[in-house]
């Protein structure tokens, strides 16, 4: 009886160990787990990055009135403009912002979380975007396509809007409104549109406005309400605001990122320290006033003189009415004493590969797919 005795009390110890190993195993694939989600969500939070840099299409967006920055992180990613609701509401957190407004906004899946806090923080229109109501116009967007949309949307015309850009008496109205603002503008020659890159970003209830001219006066005005408060810093960058709006039309519209628009800004300031041609398609295609993705190398060789690859310097003035972000990438360039001239960027995935040298970017290049580059466009 006691060798079955010792038998039997074998069998629960070793019952009770195999409970006990399996316990431990559990307890450490729960802790190993949880400790893999703690590092995604860590990682999660403080990745600010843009949900598809290359998705620009922009989408209306209704943020509601007294909604916290955790419920406002849940309506931008299910309307599918925001990667992550967690990095949202962590840097809202972390930068102390509570000033975020309602409001009806179009944002894009390209847009990086400070981007995208940056226009909740400007406002919203209080109606809806798609609206007859309100004329929206978008970062990057220029004076002919914002025309487009005042003549589908207004009681004026397209080309009523367009001369209006262009007239010479609304234009020293305005330069006599907006002290500082205009006066670089007043001096280019040779402009399409002497407001080109002065109308501000924004979404504008065009019913309030009794005319075109004061359409367009409320578009200056934000532009001068942005730009005042930089007027020191602009100053000292030692360019007028004429060339900062047209290197920052430039950014807008070849960076993909916060980040990149400042590597971008610093790489266009090294060409035009060295009076090395700026050669940005965007430029050629506003010479051109085509919307075509690839240019020819007799599209290069136009004698407009907003074509940057024939002529250097920045040409007569903006080619679009450029972010406040682009703006700031301008003023604030990054890396420009790595000496970068040239830049490549893969448009499936974002990423932007910048070089020193021409045999640099030449190899950079051959890294590319073909089909999928954006540069600055610096092959030619």
């Amino acid at each position: 009886m006691a060798k079955y005795s010792r038998q039997s009390q074998q069998r629960r110890q070793g019952v009770h160990l195999s409970l006990f190993w399996k316990l431990v195993i559990t307890i450490g694939i729960i802790v190993g787990l949880g400790g893999i989600y703690y590092a995604y969500v860590q990682n999660d939070q403080t990745n600010y990055a843009a949900l598809n840099p290359q998705k620009k299409k922009t989408k209306e967006v209704e943020i509601k009135a007294g909604a916290s920055p955790k419920q406002m992180g849940l309506a931008l990613k299910k309307a599918g403009v925001l990667r992550s609701e967690r990095a949202f509401a962590h840097y809202v957190d972390a930068k102390g912002f509570t000033d975020l407004k309602s409001g009806y906004y179009e944002l894009s899946p390209s847009m990086t979380v400070p981007a995208i806090v940056d226009a909740l923080r400007f406002g919203g229109s209080p109606v809806p975007i798609n609206s007859k109501n309100v004329v929206v116009v978008r970062e990057g967007e220029p004076i002919a396509d914002i025309a487009k949309e005042v003549g589908k949307k207004t009681n004026f015309s397209e080309q009523e809007f367009l001369k209006a850009t262009n007239d010479p008496k609304l234009f020293k109205q305005l330069q006599e409104e907006f002290p500082g603002l205009l006066d670089s503008a007043a001096k280019a020659k040779n402009v399409r549109y002497r407001l080109e890159g002065y109308l501000y970003p924004a979404t504008y209830p065009w019913r309030d406005a009794k005319s075109v001219n004061e359409l367009i006066e409320t578009m200056v005005q934000q532009e001068y309400y942005v730009l005042r408060p930089r007027f020191a810093d602009i100053e000292q960058s030692k360019l007028t605001i004429q060339e900062l709006l047209t290197l920052a039309s430039l950014v807008e519209r070849e960076g993909v990122d916060k980040d990149s628009r400042r590597i971008i800004a610093g790489v266009f300031l090294n060409r035009l320290d060295i009076n090395m041609p700026i050669q940005s398609d965007v430029a050629t295609k506003y010479a051109l006033n085509t919307k075509k993705t690839n240019l020819s190398n007799q599209d290069v060789q136009s004698d407009s003189p907003y074509n940057l690859y024939k002529f250097t310097g920045l040409g007569p003035g903006p080619f679009n009415n450029p972010s406040i972000e682009s703006i700031d990438a301008v003023l604030n360039p990054k890396d420009r004493d790595a000496g970068y001239l040239y830049f490549v960027a893969n448009l499936k995935t974002g990423k932007v590969y910048y070089s020193q040298n021409y045999d640099a970017h030449l190899s950079r290049l051959g890294e590319v797919d073909a089909t999928n580059q954006s540069m600055g466009k610096n092959d030619h």
